[in-house]
């Protein structure tokens, strides 16, 4: 009678061991996840790799955008959705370009700057 009484309670003790997880859990942490399979949704509707996701978005968990990645995936190749190009990049500071002029084009430079007529004062 008690190892029966025993294995009760310890069956529902362990039984509620979902719901007692489920109040303890940090929203804010649930919050970041679901932000980051979001960010992999939005990455493959964007028709971004997921490599290039997870250079974008370096504190986002890479698990959970490949969770949301993958199901964003699914779900276009199901309904046969095509991807809209993602248009911006990550914000940084402009790639700076190096323009070599070749020695024929500073000359024919000068020869306009010759003839040119100059104003006096």
């Amino acid at each position: 009678m008690t190892a029966r009484l025993f294995f009760l309670a310890a069956a529902l003790l362990l039984g509620g061991c979902d719901a007692i997880t489920a109040l303890t859990a940090d929203p804010k942490a649930a919050q970041r996840v679901a932000d980051a399979k979001a960010i992999g949704s939005a990455c493959r509707y964007g028709m971004r790799s997921i490599e290039d996701c997870y250079a974008l978005n370096e504190k986002a968990s890479k698990s959970a955008i490949f969770d949301g990645w993958k199901e964003m995936d699914q779900y276009m190749r199901e309904n046969k959705i095509d991807g809209v190009p993602a248009k911006l990049g990550k914000g940084g500071a402009p790639v700076e370009e190096i323009i070599e002029e070749k020695a024929s084009d500073t000359a024919a430079k000068d020869k306009v700057a010759d003839a040119k007529p100059k104003a006096s004062h």
